[in-house]
């Protein structure tokens, strides 16, 4: 399609008063319509000529709207399907979803989402290649097979416009790998807007998903938009969804639904456009047969699951992983490369890393630290033996873990700070008081928010 040549949609219903109204709608929107009552006649028109997006709906003479949706990912899997489905019937819209749409509207259909759906399925036609948008900074290392297919099945959802589940244990890249399936889509440059689900007081949660009007509750000085309106025409990660309470999974299976949320306080719902990813390390099965996570809501942000695999059963990766983590490490420190012994990277790749990838980064932080001149070796890395299960990474065989972290810090931190007023603030003679090396000092004031 040239510059200037109109976009051109392929809309199927067996309806002429539907067709003629979306024909009408279309063009006024600068999309030129061809329109087919059946799925037979749908087939041949697609392969007669290239169009840009289809719209068809469920109900077909010969056949369903999914049916047609499948035959186009087999034979035109770059081409943009979205469904028309009856008001309601949300399971035949994940259904077609699951099949391949990239999107779905219901009847009757709103001229302002028809709109927001045909710009996006006009951005995801023009994206005949995976768009950079700023995914090259993003990385998921490893080119075991695991990941790969992880990275093709990344590259797939982005077109799509389907809730997608990551799931996968702590440490693996659930929040990394939200971030390319947006980078990569159509809504790359609209906002991408995480939310750790598990961070909100519970007595917050409704007025920061959904806002709030001034004087709606004691402390609501002024109107606020929450995070779903901060999200609109993007994305919206919600991080441990899991944690989320009964009554707002309630609320948030409605709003998601319904395209819509109520600030809390308001008399009208405010329509949005967001796309929701969601993830969590925690069983969401487990929690739905429990009665602890919402059957339906379950569903319907289970369209897609993407699970990212455990370091462990990816051991071949983890050469590159170290390289690039200590390559990233020394730019940051300003410090030179160092080198991890041969036995150093064989115990890291023999060590089942119940952290993940966060826990060899944080091993591999510590190592820099504490290493003789520039080489790592396995001292350094300081692994366990063995531990208990449920055992914090880093805690040594036999011990449970204590919440010491905050007082060991506030006694280092005064120790540091002591230091460097004795020496005037001179980093170098203060690390030889306190008895330790310049780098090493360099990187608890970075970790303890000194520096």
């Amino acid at each position: 399609m040239t510059a200037d040549t109109k976009p051109s949609a392929l809309v199927v219903d067996d309806e002429p008063d539907i067709r003629e109204l979306l024909d009408l709608t279309l063009a006024r929107m600068g999309v030129e319509a061809c329109t087919a009552a059946t799925l037979a006649e749908a087939k041949r028109l697609l392969g007669q000529r290239p169009f840009q997006f289809c719209l068809t709906d469920m109900r077909l003479p010969d056949g369903d709207g999914i049916d047609l949706v499948r035959h186009i990912q087999r034979h035109h899997p770059a081409l943009p399907v979205a469904v028309i489905t009856a008001h309601g019937s949300m399971p035949t819209a994940i259904e077609a979803l699951k099949a391949g749409a990239f999107d779905f509207v219901t009847k009757p259909v709103e001229l302002q989402v028809l709109r927001e759906l045909v710009h996006t399925a006009l951005r995801v036609s023009a994206q005949a290649t995976p768009q950079d948008n700023g995914s090259a900074r993003l990385e998921l290392l490893g080119d075991s097979p695991p990941m790969q297919a992880v990275r093709a099945t990344i590259a797939k959802l982005a077109r799509s416009q389907a809730p997608v589940y990551i799931s996968g244990e702590s440490g693996t890249g659930k929040e990394l790998a939200a971030r390319l399936i947006h980078a990569q889509g159509p809504r790359a440059e609209a906002p991408f807007v995480p939310v750790n689900c598990g961070a909100i007081p519970t007595e917050l949660m409704e007025s920061e998903l959904f806002g709030h009007k001034k004087g709606s509750f004691t402390g609501a000085v002024s109107d606020k938009e929450g995070l779903f309106q901060a999200a609109h025409g993007g994305t919206l990660f919600l991080d441990e969804v899991a944690d989320l309470p009964l009554h707002m999974q309630v609320k948030l299976l409605r709003a998601i639904q319904e395209k819509s949320v109520r600030p809390v306080g308001a008399q009208q719902e405010t329509h949005i456009d967001v796309r929701i990813l969601s993830a969590t390390h925690k069983d969401l099965g487990a929690l739905v047969r429990e009665g602890r996570f919402r059957e339906d809501l379950y569903y319907r942000i289970n369209v897609i699951e993407l699970r990212l695999p455990a370091l462990r059963e990816r051991p071949e990766d983890i050469p590159q992983l170290v390289e690039r983590m200590l390559q990233r490490l020394a730019a940051t420190w300003n410090c030179p490369l160092p080198s991890l012994e041969p036995d150093a990277l064989q115990a890291l790749q023999r060590y089942p890393f119940p952290g993940n990838v966060r826990e060899l980064e944080n091993i591999l932080e510590r190592a820099m630290t504490l290493c003789e001149g520039d080489t790592i070796r396995i001292p350094d890395l300081r692994l366990p033996d063995a531990r208990p299960p449920g055992a914090v990474p880093g805690t040594p065989p036999g011990i449970s873990p204590q919440p010491l972290d905050p007082l060991l810090d506030a006694i280092e931190k005064e120790a540091i700070l002591k230091a460097l007023e004795q020496t005037r603030y001179n980093k170098t003679a203060a690390a030889k008081l306190l008895g330790i090396s310049f780098r090493v000092l360099r990187y608890r004031l970075q970790k303890l928010g000194l520096d």
